[in-house]
């Protein structure tokens, strides 16, 4: 399996770069009508011949564009089936978080089963001392 995708990938890549070697040689539809004018003499009688150029070009770019797109789709398709079978999700894999030490502790002041204790007032003093050595911020 891993043959194919190599192989698949090297078309893709080859065929995208000679892809874009062909699209930069061909030249646009405003110089046709500079040549019209007199301006392109010298570039009209090309490698090509006046016309034989564009079609030549356009039409080894399709192929190529052709190849790309087979190329992915086929990249797309065996690149699914490389994942273990029964996996259905990215998320499958990842394990539950554990949860935290003191989460399963109960908060004193608080019964199962009843509304929890009401908060002191926030008037800058807490009701309980702190901690000694804990970091406190002094009131303005």
């Amino acid at each position: 399996m891993n043959i194919v995708l190599t192989i698949l990938l090297a078309v893709q890549i080859l065929s995208a770069l000679t892809m874009i070697g062909l699209i930069l040689m061909q030249h646009g539809k405003g110089a046709d009508a500079g040549a019209a004018f007199g301006g392109g003499g010298a570039g009209s009688a090309s490698l090509f011949g006046a016309s034989g150029g564009a079609n030549f070009l356009s039409r080894t770019t399709a192929v190529l564009a052709a190849v790309f797109l087979a190329c992915t789709l086929g990249l797309a398709y065996f690149g699914n089936l490389r994942e273990a079978p029964g996996s259905g999700s990215v998320l499958e894999g990842v394990a539950a978080p554990a949860q935290p030490a003191g989460a399963a502790q109960q908060i004193p002041g608080n019964t199962p089963g009843l509304a929890p204790a009401p908060a002191p007032a926030a008037s800058g003093v807490s009701a309980q001392p702190a901690a000694e050595g804990a970091a406190q911020i002094p009131a303005k």
